[in-house]
C-alpha cells in the first residue's frame, strides 16, 4: 500500500517544466493530441521535442495513446474531479452547499426581525462562498 503511494508522489514529482506543461495541455484538450499538435500549441522547438515529452509521460503512466493521438490516462493533479474528459475541482461542492446555505436561509429561515445572530450567519455563509469560489477559481488556474 505504502509502495503505490510513493509511486503516486514520485509520478507526480517528475512532472516539471515541459513536461508538466505538455501534460497540462492533454490534461485540457477534449480530443486526442497528435505529436504536432502539442509542439504547435506549446511553441516547442521540434516534434522530437514533442515526442520525448509525450513518451515520458506514457512510460510513468499518466498518458494512452488513443486514435490518432494522445490522451490523459491518469489524473495526478489535486483537487481535481475528471468526469469524461471534463475537470471539475472539488471546491465547486463546497460553493454549491453554501450557496444553497444562502438560499434557505435568505428564505426559509428569515426572521421577522433581524438578529446579531442571523446577520453573523449570513456573514459567515458568504465569507464561505467567497473562500471556496476563490480556490475553486486557483485550481482551474493549475489543471
Amino acid at each position: 500500500m505504502a509502495d503505490s503511494a510513493f509511486k503516486e508522489v514520485s509520478d507526480a514529482d517528475s512532472l516539471k517544466g515541459t513536461t508538466l506543461r505538455v501534460y497540462r495541455l492533454m490534461l485540457r484538450s477534449k480530443a486526442p493530441l497528435g505529436i504536432h499538435d502539442v509542439q504547435r500549441s506549446l511553441g516547442l522547438s521540434s516534434p522530437s521535442v514533442a515526442q520525448y515529452h509525450v513518451r515520458k509521460l506514457v512510460n510513468l503512466k499518466l498518458a494512452r495513446e488513443e486514435g490518432d493521438g494522445y490522451v490523459v490516462d491518469r489524473v495526478v493533479v489535486d483537487n481535481v474531479i475528471r468526469l469524461r474528459r471534463t475537470n471539475i475541482p472539488t471546491q465547486t461542492a463546497f460553493v454549491a452547499f453554501f450557496v444553497m446555505s444562502l438560499f434557505v436561509m435568505l428564505t426559509f429561515f428569515r426572521p421577522p426581525v433581524l438578529s446579531a445572530g442571523y446577520l453573523f450567519a449570513l456573514f459567515v455563509v458568504v465569507v464561505g462562498i467567497v473562500i471556496t469560489s476563490y480556490e475553486t477559481v486557483r485550481t482551474f488556474g493549475r489543471v
